[in-house]
């Protein structure tokens, strides 16, 4: 019994994951010249924030799929991985996955401070400078899984806020910004 009924449940999931379009998952970095584009026409994968406070996150995408988990934050960094109709598969720092609305992102830049650091122990911090440099004054010291809202990145560092502070940081220490990636 225990046997057909977990053929079922696996014949039922490949059977919806083969409904589901595999629509434009990248390999490379969406700065790279000629990154993928999803149906959106914007580059595949890409970082975005969540925009509202309470955001689901989906098992698929569409509403008839049971929420998987659900964030509390806004402005939260998300890195979009695949687009199908408005929805949206997103993949957090910790690299949890799962289908978002449209509606709920935003094109935002926001990091996480090292949070592969997080509990590796109390002495543990990024560190804020005034400069773009490893000698410039430290104007803040980020503990591991700050989250920072990023206004611009050179390819080395990013200029960000967190908590009123303003300063920038080792590209390398942040996720929700590609390596080598310059915006403004």
């Amino acid at each position: 019994m225990r046997r057909a009924i977990l053929s079922s449940c696996i014949a039922l999931s490949l059977g919806l994951a083969a409904l589901l379009p595999a629509t434009l998952v990248a390999t490379a970095p969406a700065y790279a010249q000629g990154a993928a584009k999803g149906a959106s026409g914007l580059p595949l994968p890409r970082f975005v924030s969540l925009k509202s406070r309470k955001v689901n996150i989906r098992i698929g995408p569409s509403t008839d799929y049971a929420v998987a988990w659900m964030y509390m934050k806004s402005g939260t960094p998300m890195e979009v991985i695949q687009e199908y109709e408005n929805w949206r598969r997103v993949r957090d720092a910790d690299g949890t996955e799962g289908w978002v609305n449209q509606a709920l992102l935003s094109g935002e830049r926001t990091a996480v401070a090292a949070p592969w650091m997080r509990g590796k122990g109390k002495d543990i911090y990024v560190n804020m400078r005034r400069d773009p440099q490893n000698s410039g004054p430290i104007v803040a010291k980020l503990q591991p899984g700050v989250v920072l809202r990023i206004s611009e990145c050179n390819g080395d560092w990013c200029r960000g806020e967190a908590n009123g502070t303003e300063g920038w940081v080792n590209q390398g220490e942040v996720w929700g910004a590609y390596p080598g990636e310059a915006f403004k």
